[in-house]
């Protein structure tokens, strides 16, 4: 098993955060670029993965009293991943994304995961600051 785990603060409430990640409709808003999330039945998804250009069946929940969204694989329980929102005092969060990949044969190079969670969390963080200043 390959785990992955990486962290970002942002200026914002954790429930602003938070209302971010769960809104399955902006998704793709900062999902890595490469992924592209179709929501069909809550919690059910379909994830297409550009480099592959496979579709996956996927669930996502969210789980608002803990600030938490999970995520993985539907058929093969191949992937999973969670992202955890957390208050860290005066206005701003931080926010932890980790991934697991069961099959090490099948798990990315760890450059390139932490590569893209990076980026995703960078993305979170932007649609976060422009809701935050839409809203005010």
């Amino acid at each position: 098993m390959s785990e992955y785990e990486r962290s970002r603060t942002m200026p914002a409430l954790p429930e602003l955060v938070f209302d971010q990640v769960s809104d399955l409709d902006r998704l793709d808003r900062w999902l890595p670029q490469d992924l592209h999330a179709q929501v069909e039945d809550p919690p059910a998804v379909t994830v297409h993965e550009d480099r592959t250009g496979h579709d996956v069946r996927a669930l996502f929940e969210v789980r608002p009293e803990q600030l938490r969204a999970e995520w993985g694989t539907r058929d093969q329980g191949s992937y999973a991943g969670w992202l955890q929102v957390a208050g860290i005092g005066s206005g701003a969060s931080e926010v932890t994304v980790h991934l697991s990949f069961f099959d090490e044969d099948h798990a990315p190079p760890r450059e390139a995961v932490h590569a893209s969670l990076d980026r995703s969390l960078e993305r979170l963080a932007e649609e976060v600051r422009m809701r935050g200043e839409q809203a005010g």
